[in-house]
């Protein structure tokens, strides 16, 4: 699936003139670092970002970070990227941006299963941490953290392009869909893959440097954040995540099991939807691989 159109033209002079306009104390220099899905991001200064949409879909988003990230924050065991100044839409841009942090490090993708193993604990801790119960006014996804069987469809009509591997799929998806559904909503990241954690690489004992890109940010079913045990480390490491992840929320086994099932979800996106993105097809295919090993 192609990368949707930017409905605005978002440059380097528009950052700059938005930051100038309406946040001068923090104006810097300004560098384009990124295109996403729904935002761009330029890095500002030595020390800040600039987040921004390039269309209206990530509106939405990014006001919910500014909404939550915050709050969230103080209870979480890693760096996020909470607002360091608050966007708003403009006679020059339609939309909400954010300045945020900018965090030294490598993005997790970029080194080995076995590398990311380090974080493991790290990331299982930041994970119980953010699942607390959601408030009733939380936002929630059409998407992400929804019951299992809502992906169903979609999920069946992209495993046909598995092959022989496709069965195997089926059964360990079928077996996550039979898993009793979770009660309630509780806080998910709700994209959290080796993409979106960045790794210190001034004190790589430290691990993570931060959790990024909360556009998914809702109240959902954990499982879909729990996918990173397979999304992100080896077997020794996705024990060591789950261990992690039990001492702080003691979740059962219907969890883990939809947690598989997202984990394949996830990777099957990220593998047949990235308009050939050799970053995210290499997660995908990684994903399903450590997915589709028996436990």
């Amino acid at each position: 699936m192609p990368a949707p159109e930017g409905e605005v033209d978002v440059t380097t002079a528009l950052v700059e003139r938005l930051v100038h306009d309406q946040h001068p104390r923090l104006a810097g220099k300004v560098q384009f670092v990124s295109h996403g899905w729904d935002c761009d991001l330029y890095r500002l200064g030595t020390a800040m970002a600039v987040r921004i949409p390039r269309r209206s879909a990530g509106d939405l988003p990014v006001r919910n970070e500014q909404r939550w990230l915050g709050e969230l924050a103080r209870a979480l065991p890693s760096p996020v990227p909470v607002p360091l100044g608050v966007g708003r839409p403009s006679s020059v841009y339609p939309w909400a941006w954010s300045i945020i942090p900018w965090f030294e490090g490598v993005p997790a993708d970029t080194v080995s299963a076995e590398e990311r193993d380090v974080c493991a604990t790290q990331l299982g801790e930041f994970v119980a941490a953010l699942h607390a119960p959601s408030p009733a006014e939380a936002p929630l996804s059409d998407y992400r953290g929804v019951a299992l069987h809502m992906r169903d469809a979609g999920f069946r009509s992209r495993v046909t392009q598995l092959g022989d591997a496709a069965d195997l799929v089926l059964r360990i998806w079928d077996d996550a869909l039979g898993a009793r559904p979770h009660p309630g909503r509780s806080w998910t990241h709700g994209d959290l893959h080796p993409g979106n954690v960045v790794l210190n690489t001034v004190d790589p004992d430290r691990g993570i440097a931060a959790v990024i890109d909360f556009g998914d940010l809702s109240g959902g079913d954990p499982a879909v954040d729990l996918a990173a045990a397979w999304l992100f480390f080896s077997r020794q490491g996705r024990l060591a995540f789950r261990n992690a992840v039990d001492r702080g929320r003691a979740y059962d086994d219907d969890v883990w099991l939809r947690a598989r099932g997202w984990a394949l979800d996830i990777s099957l996106g990220l593998l047949t939807e990235s308009d050939g993105s050799e970053r995210m097809t290499a997660l995908g295919r990684a994903g399903l691989a450590s997915a589709l090993v028996p436990e």
